[in-house]
């Protein structure tokens, strides 16, 4: 168990809290990333680890929606193109502009042109803030993008939207630290296992899943941002709610590059749904599903491997049909979907990704259904006015909560990057220099990493073999990121499972070296831990 872990989970049960925060993902990070800022009293648990279920499974796009153009969701793209646009200039470093490679199969149910107009309604809507889009006819995708099968494509078009840089499920811990950098006291591992008012306070039962400890944690507010399991939560809490959730699956395989292209290549698959090539770094990822599940609880399916296979040899014009051994790893999760009522199935072009979020002003509860990437920053704003609503007083209502640290600190950075020429230390397996990475990644503390390497070299040596990450780093998520299991730091802190098959991983002679740093006297049961955990998925 890391120190700060184990330091926060002693102050759990002997604080009263203005808000208690159940879940670490998207939702929770930046419920808490908004309230600590403002000077509210907060606690954040997760059953699992920070961004370990949904927020960790996403396309890496932070989209304005496009696709809600046909739906004649107006309103919605509207709006989720102006948060795009917002969380493009706070974090220039790490959601970009990236540019969409669009090809329409002849027989689809609209002609290329038509559909070329709503890229323009949707470069309008999004106040002129990306490139022009562009029209292509087949000969001219075919000569920008030579790996696509324009053999039965009647036309297409470019337009911009934006990804992240980096992976989705760093991105959300990054609220995380700096919710804790305000105060927060966040846990991972720890189940909310019920919750019941006591006068004004709400008192939740939760158990750390490490060891099975249990506590009692006492707030005057409750925020259940569980993702996918906002429903079961509020039924153990006895609150009712307007909207519930319905799931959707998607899954994404990661393969070898397959194309020099820095685009995301888009096409419809063979059953009308949106299909996408998207870039990563030095790998492609090419997916996704999106099938109505039961159960938030899924795996990837031979069917489900087959079926991205399948439409990816398709469309495109590879030299050898990529097959199940070309897989480096795989993501697999669920869209909670908010919709009103109970019961039914839903239209999966027709429902929207719009978050919701229900309140009970007397009881202090609200629930957080749905939600996009794009929108975080409109749902962190959204909750800290609705608990300040509740009547919990914020010292510092008006502080900005997010966003990139400012220059003067990023001049400082990259001033000491350049005298030590810190890129030069830049392995030969990453996907960009290390001043970029380290800044997008680390911030402020950035400047302390270098100091580190230039008393220390050997801080700024790989240990675990083609991957990105220096010695240095392992250090610094071992001290201030919490990673209490190896799949921590491997599949959320950084990308390296997903970049890397388990065969490379478990090879790494260095393997062993980074769990010591890591886990202490801990770090052999953790690598069988691990070893044991990836055999069981």
């Amino acid at each position: 168990m890391t120190n700060l872990r184990k330091s926060n989970i002693k102050k759990l049960p002997k604080n009263e809290f203005d808000v208690l925060i159940l879940g670490g993902g998207i939702n929770g990070a930046v419920s808490a990333a908004a309230l600590a800022a403002k000077g509210v009293k907060v606690a954040l648990i997760d059953k699992g680890d920070f961004a370990g279920f949904t927020s960790s499974n996403s396309s890496n796009l932070a989209w304005g929606g496009i696709k809600y153009l046909e739906s004649y969701e107006y309103t919605l793209v509207n709006k989720l193109c102006k948060s795009r646009n917002h969380l493009m200039r706070s974090y220039p470093s790490t959601v970009k502009e990236i540019r969409f490679l669009t090809s329409i199969q002849r027989g689809f149910r609209f002609p290329p042109f038509f559909i070329y107009m709503g890229t323009l309604l949707y470069w309008a809507m999004g106040r002129f803030f990306t490139k022009f889009p562009n029209y292509l006819s087949a000969q001219k995708i075919k000569e920008l993008e030579p790996i696509i099968d324009t053999s039965a494509v009647n036309g297409g078009f470019e337009y911009s939207d934006c990804y992240l840089y980096d992976n989705d499920a760093r991105f959300v811990f990054n609220f995380i630290r700096s919710s804790m950098s305000y105060g927060c006291i966040a846990a991972n591992y720890v189940e909310s296992q019920s919750a019941k008012k006591e006068g004004d306070i709400w008192v939740t039962t939760a158990k750390d899943i490490i060891n099975n400890d249990k506590m009692e944690i006492r707030s005057k507010c409750i925020i259940n941002a569980c993702g996918p399991f906002v429903d079961p939560v509020n039924n153990i809490s006895g609150e009712t709610t307007e909207h519930h959730h319905v799931f959707s699956k998607g899954i994404h395989l990661i393969v070898e590059r397959i194309t020099e292209s820095n685009k995301v290549l888009t096409f419809f698959a063979d059953d009308g749904r949106l299909f996408f090539v998207i870039p990563m770094g030095t790998r492609t990822c090419i997916g996704t599903t999106d099938s109505q599940v039961e159960s938030p609880n899924v795996k990837v399916t031979d069917e489900d491997r087959q079926f991205i296979l399948d439409n990816a040899n398709n469309l495109l014009d590879l030299e050898t049909a990529l097959t199940k051994k070309d897989i480096i790893s795989e993501r697999c999760g669920v869209r909670p979907l908010a919709i009103k009522g109970k019961g039914g199935k839903a239209d999966w072009v027709q429902l929207s990704r719009k978050h919701a979020i229900d309140t009970n002003s007397e009881t202090k509860y609200m629930s957080i259904f749905g939600g996009k990437l794009t929108d975080c920053i409109n749902v962190g704003n959204e909750v800290a006015k609705i608990v300040k609503g509740f009547g919990i007083n914020m010292p510092y209502a008006n502080k900005k909560w997010y966003g990139e640290p400012d220059d003067s600190i990023k001049k400082e950075f990259l001033h000491r990057a350049e005298l030590m020429d810190f890129d030069a230390l830049t392995p030969e397996s990453s996907s960009e220099p290390l001043t970029q990475r380290f800044w997008r990644r680390y911030g402020r503390n950035a400047i302390n990493m270098l100091e580190s390497i230039r008393e220390n070299p050997k801080k700024g040596e790989l240990l675990i073999k083609n991957s990105e990450y220096l010695t240095v780093e392992l250090e610094h998520a071992a001290n201030r990121e919490m990673v209490t299991k190896l799949d921590d730091f491997l599949r959320r802190r950084s990308k390296i499972s997903l970049v890397l098959s388990q065969q490379e991983i478990l090879s790494s002679p260095g393997l062993l070296e980074a769990c010591h740093i890591l886990f202490g006297d801990e770090a052999e049961a953790k690598l069988n831990e691990y070893i044991r955990d990836q055999e069981t998925n």
